[in-house]
């Protein structure tokens, strides 16, 4: 067994410092790093892609709605034409950062309510689709296990990493947890550890309620601006490789 670790980083903003990456970088695969709508900035965003690539971690995108106030979890009204565009133009903004020091991207993942509206919503899961496929068709798009954004992604022909959140709380659809619910964020790294080696192993995940329901998994991801974030990481690698899960970029 296989698995990437993820996580949402470069999340700073001009004198403002959002989590640990530089503590996180060594125990993930991939990086997801913000492009400046709903956190970074150009130095930010240069400094993480530097630092990723120092650690052989896989360079990714992570578009969010254009809402700096609200951390790109608040949903906006755009309109799909209007969310591919901001989704292209992110993408390519972290992919100039990424050529200038010699690397290219590997994956894009929405970020926040984007992303949780994309998997439900078929027409807003399509725009990013075609966001991602437009710029390189090559590119993985990272989408929700089991939402519509991995059909969205399947029709325009993208290698799909179907996600599970080692430190988040599900609904019984499938759905994360609102951030507004209590526990709907996993704090204790043993528990995050146990619920990202369930994932793995038995491909489910269980509920709040104590439902057990399935779940199909290419990556796990690691809040980054979670504070119990590199004590989540090191506890979920150290789990994982002590069951003989390899942890390695996705593919």
């Amino acid at each position: 067994m296989r698995i990437d670790l993820n996580c949402d980083m470069g999340e700073s903003f001009g004198a403002y410092t959002i989590g640990n990456d530089a503590g996180l970088m060594p125990l993930i695969t991939s990086a997801n790093i913000a492009c400046g709508f709903h956190a970074g900035d150009p130095l930010v965003m240069q400094q993480i892609t530097g630092l990723a690539i120092q650690h052989g971690v896989a360079l990714g995108a992570h578009p969010g709605y254009r809402d700096l106030v609200g951390f790109g979890r608040r949903s906006l009204d755009a309109t799909p034409a209007e969310i591919e565009a901001d989704v292209l133009y992110q993408i390519g903004a972290l992919a100039a950062f990424a050529r200038a020091q010699s690397v290219s991207l590997k994956h894009v993942k929405a970020h926040g309510a984007l992303y949780n509206v994309a998997a439900v919503r078929p027409e807003i899961a399509r725009a990013i689709a075609r966001a991602v496929a437009g710029f390189d068709p090559n590119l993985i798009m990272v989408c929700l296990a089991g939402s519509k954004m991995v059909e969205a992604a399947q029709e325009q022909h993208l290698r799909v990493a179907r996600e599970g959140f080692a430190d988040r709380a599900y609904n019984r659809d499938g759905t994360l947890r609102s951030r507004r619910e209590p526990g709907s964020v996993i704090h204790d790294p043993q528990q995050a550890a146990q619920q990202a080696l369930q994932m793995v192993r038995e491909q489910t995940v269980t509920t709040p309620e104590g439902d057990k329901i399935p779940i199909e998994v290419d990556t796990l991801c690691i809040h980054g601006d979670n504070p119990a974030a590199v004590q989540n990481a090191k506890a979920i690698r150290e789990l994982l490789e002590h069951n003989g899960v390899t942890v390695a970029p996705l593919t």
